[in-house]
């Protein structure tokens, strides 16, 4: 299964009140869900008195307001929870720099999710303005990794 065939489930997810839908063809499976809004994913459900701590609110209003220079049509996000890498091994050269420009389909990242080397395309070309995440760190579903300005 091609990730663009991922990418237009999720979009689907995002559109829809569905909160979860599994695909399988041949061997593979994808499993996508979304959370509700009005619980944490980390918070057990359980644990009512962590979810309305005051600590937790910053977090989540301090992180839009941290990048509002970046217009969110020209942010590639994450299609999964993962381990985001810039290269395809250790001692390689990084798929792509900041400032580099790139053309639709080339490779930006790798995500790694359940042992699978997941290769994240380009879906326009353009120019890479930023590149949002470190390498070898962890990355969330739909978390912004990197700003690409389109080409005219």
């Amino acid at each position: 299964m091609d990730i663009s065939h991922i990418r237009k489930l999720i979009r689907l997810i995002q559109s829809s009140d569905v909160t979860e839908i599994e695909v399988t063809q041949g061997d593979q499976t994808v499993r996508i869900s979304r959370q509700s809004t009005g619980i944490p994913a980390a918070a057990p459900v359980a644990a009512a008195a962590y979810m309305a701590a005051p600590a937790a609110e910053p977090v989540m209003t301090a992180a839009p307001a941290a990048e509002p220079e970046h217009a969110e049509e020209h942010q590639v996000t994450s299609p999964m929870v993962g381990t985001f890498y810039t290269a395809p091994s250790p001692d390689a050269d990084t798929f792509v720099q900041t400032g580099q420009k790139v053309q639709k389909g080339e490779t930006l990242c790798i995500i790694e999710a359940m042992k699978m080397m997941n290769e994240i395309e380009a879906e326009y070309s353009g120019v890479v303005e930023a590149i949002l995440v470190e390498n070898a760190t962890p990355v969330e579903y739909g978390q912004p990794i990197f700003i690409i300005t389109p080409l005219a």
